[in-house]
């Protein structure tokens, strides 16, 4: 059995003989690999909406591990206790999304050692979060698959040394790192700048003006990244 890149990504993040909870599970693809791999001696499954959560069960069933990866209806951390699944992945939602499923449930999110987090937006907001909340950026990783570029963030409880906005908006391991798909990467955040700036520019209020202002500050600090980090 084989996973699609991104979700090969998350695989990879997820230390052996730790049991997982895939929130918002889909199919059921990453559990059943896991343990099918014996990476996982268990996993449970999560999925908020009915016709989702039936198609988790329908797979993990015809995957035979039924009786070692339990699913569970329901929103968010909400469904899970304390203490019982030492990695929690989240993916394919919005950043702010995940912010919130993490917020949402604190006396479960205190006693898991991991977080395999694939954000589909607002990661920079995502991290700060984790930054402000008693999580560290243990690492980071972009992948590509169909042409899309995904960032996957890996948190763990700990003090982030980086403090500076807007290398937790990039990626502070990313750039360390100096990702394969960094470059690819800071282009489309330069690209996003510059469409938000267009936009602006239409409004003569004072607020566009400072968010134009600081917009271009961004911008120019990443032409000086984009510098360093030629070879």
């Amino acid at each position: 059995m084989e996973l699609p890149g991104r979700l090969a990504a998350l695989a990879i993040h997820v230390p052996a003989g730790s049991v997982l909870a895939d929130i918002g599970t889909d199919h059921a693809l990453l559990p059943v690999f896991l343990l099918k791999n014996g990476i996982c001696p268990r996993a449970i499954a999560t999925e908020l909406n009915n016709g989702p959560f039936l198609a988790a069960e329908e797979a993990i069933g015809q995957s035979g591990l039924k009786e070692l990866i339990e699913t569970r209806q329901g929103d968010g951390l909400q469904v899970l206790r304390p203490g019982e699944a030492q990695v929690i992945v989240i993916a394919g939602m919005g950043g702010n999304t995940i912010r919130g499923i993490l917020a949402g449930a604190p006396q479960v999110l205190e006693r898991v050692e991991r977080l395999v987090l694939q954000p589909m937006a607002d990661a920079g907001d995502l991290r700060l979060w984790l930054c402000q909340n008693g999580w560290k950026i243990a690492d980071e990783v972009l992948v590509e698959e169909n042409g899309r570029v995904y960032v996957v963030i890996v948190a763990e409880h700990g003090l982030e040394a980086t403090a500076d906005p807007l290398l937790l908006e990039l990626g502070p391991r990313l750039l360390e790192n100096r990702d394969p798909l960094l470059k690819f990467h800071l282009e489309k955040v330069v690209m996003d700048y510059r469409r938000a700036l267009s936009g602006l520019a239409k409004s003569g209020s004072s607020a566009a003006r400072e968010k134009a202002l600081l917009l271009r500050e961004k911008e120019a600090k990443i032409e000086r990244l984009f510098n360093c980090l030629q070879p």
